[in-house]
């Protein structure tokens, strides 16, 4: 891919850096919009709950990421994971001791 990048000229960068742009901007507007119809469609009915405006619908979804995934990327409780996992593989490996008397 390295190579196909270099053979754009600057504005196809940055016509391509511009669309992409947009692209993402309208994938998140639609995701919010979906949010609001799902929630609109099912909760009312289920549970009696009121209805969502899209703005309502996405902030749901920040207080669903913060309670759900945290503030940060994550990237230090992976760090800690991975080390979890492998002092556990470290102990599964060793041999128990014998029990011959």
């Amino acid at each position: 891919m390295g190579e196909w990048w270099e053979e754009r000229s600057l504005a196809q960068k940055i016509l391509l850096g511009i669309g992409f742009g947009i692209l993402g901007i309208g994938l998140l507007a639609l995701f919010g919009w979906v949010v609001m119809l799902l929630w609109n469609w099912l909760m009312p009915e289920l549970f009696g709950l009121k209805r969502l405006g899209y703005w309502q619908a996405w902030g749901l979804l920040a207080l669903c990421t913060i309670l759900f995934k945290g503030f940060g990327s994550g990237h230090g409780d992976n760090r800690s994971d991975r080390k979890r996992k492998r002092h556990l593989r470290r102990y599964l490996r060793e041999e128990p001791p014998s029990t011959e008397a």
